[in-house]
């Protein structure tokens, strides 16, 4: 893992600000979501990208009751 040399505090409501450079290298705008893991004693945080259920494809998703389904799934789902 890669140091950049930032430090920031966690303010009184336990939030971090993450530096603007920081969110333009990895393409990351106001309002996107955030997943938030746990590794042994180190805290990830990665950009939300939404995944079909079935393949694990980001493109071409609807959302259907709930969850996420790439187009090539309901076409391979609606031959059988």
């Amino acid at each position: 893992m890669k140091s950049l040399g930032m430090i920031r505090r966690v303010d009184e409501l336990g939030r971090i600000v993450l530096p603007a450079e920081l969110r333009r290298s990895l393409n990351i705008a106001e309002r996107d979501e955030m997943e938030i893991y746990i590794d042994s004693d180190r805290i990830i945080l990665q950009k939300f990208q939404p995944l079909c259920i079935f393949c694990s494809s980001p493109r071409d998703l609807v959302t259907y009751r709930g969850k996420n389904v790439c187009k090539k799934c309901i076409r391979n789902m609606s031959k059988a």
